[in-house]
């Protein structure tokens, strides 16, 4: 594979070696490892600063139809958009499904849009293990916006909020005690609530659960990024198309904010950093694993504590203590 002929396609804005860079990206094959850094240096400061959207979403929210209602939107506006889809993996096989594309039909044709489905295999958070890297690859390729749909809500799926300029939280009306099932980890995390499917019999419903999140948002405490009124909870319409245009005008209205006060860079060199440690951290995992000493070590512990001999805690301790003499 030529890692420079790909880059220059890329940059080209070429969908079909964006879809290659993204494969070789997602590999776990040590080889494809080092073209994928090689591919990440040709494309260092090339293409444009994207805005970076991630959404979640209560299961049956119609995260899927949002965004493709949503995208469509920003396509008829002439901006370029890639949506990269994080679809759950089998704990027991370790497949997905990968159906975000037939989902998405309309917005798979159009010409400015690019969709990308990855598994999220065994990586936590709501997000694949290299969807950071695939952002930067769409921003080189010189998409306008990125979005970051995650596997589904949870009050740890929090990651996306690290690679990602704008959260945002989708929701559907009358959907039972949501505010206990959401928690504050993720609702402290978001900086727009849309409640999804106001329309039709359930538009008044809708209205009361866009009242009783923007009630609870005030309860936050207010964060530095923000101004007044954000974040904020409004509804939508994904099958009428209602209320997209007013969410877009907010969404650019806090990106606007944040990069005229700071915080739009600010919050990018933090994101930088986080990912450089967890990189390092991840790194330090597999060094150790690779190891047949160090595998055999874990191996007896483990089964030291599979036999009642220690406890998780101490053999971990033990193991951690070794580890530290060993240099």
């Amino acid at each position: 594979m030529d890692v420079s002929e790909i880059a220059e396609k890329v940059a080209a804005g070429d969908r079909r070696a964006l879809a290659r860079a993204i494969t070789l990206v997602e590999s776990t094959r040590a080889d494809h490892r080092v073209q994928a850094l090689a591919l990440a240096d040709h494309l260092r400061g090339t293409g444009r600063q994207a805005l970076r959207i991630g959404l979640s979403g209560t299961p049956g929210v119609g995260k899927s139809t949002f965004i493709e209602a949503f995208g469509l939107m920003l396509v008829r506006q002439g901006l370029r958009v890639a949506v990269l889809a994080v679809d759950p993996s089998s704990a027991r096989s370790g497949g997905s499904i990968l159906g975000d594309k037939t989902r998405m039909e309309h917005l798979t044709r159009q010409p400015l849009a690019f969709i990308r489905p990855s598994p999220s295999q065994t990586h936590l958070g709501g997000v694949a293990r290299r969807t950071r890297e695939a952002v930067a690859l769409c921003e080189a390729a010189g998409f306008d916006v990125v979005l970051i749909e995650t596997v589904g809500v949870g009050q740890s799926e929090t990651v996306v909020a690290e690679l990602s300029d704008l959260f945002i939280l989708l929701l559907a009306p009358a959907g039972g005690d949501e505010l206990q099932g959401v928690k504050r980890g993720i609702m402290e995390m978001a900086d727009i609530i849309l409640v999804n499917k106001a329309d039709g019999d359930l538009k008044p419903a809708a209205m009361r659960t866009c009242a009783d999140y923007a009630g609870a948002l005030r309860l936050l405490r207010r964060r530095p990024q923000d101004p007044d009124g954000f974040p904020k909870a409004m509804t939508v319409s994904a099958i009428e198309d209602a209320g997209l245009d007013t969410a877009w005008a907010e969404m650019c209205s806090l990106r606007d904010w944040r990069k005229s006060h700071g915080h739009w860079d600010t919050r990018r060199a933090a994101q930088a950093r986080h990912w450089f440690e967890d990189e390092v951290r991840q790194g330090l995992l597999r060094a150790l694993t690779a190891k047949p000493e160090t595998r055999a070590a874990m191996q007896a512990a483990g089964d030291a504590v599979a036999r009642g001999e220690m406890t998780p805690d101490s053999a971990a301790a033990d193991m951690l203590a070794k580890l530290s003499a060993q240099g």
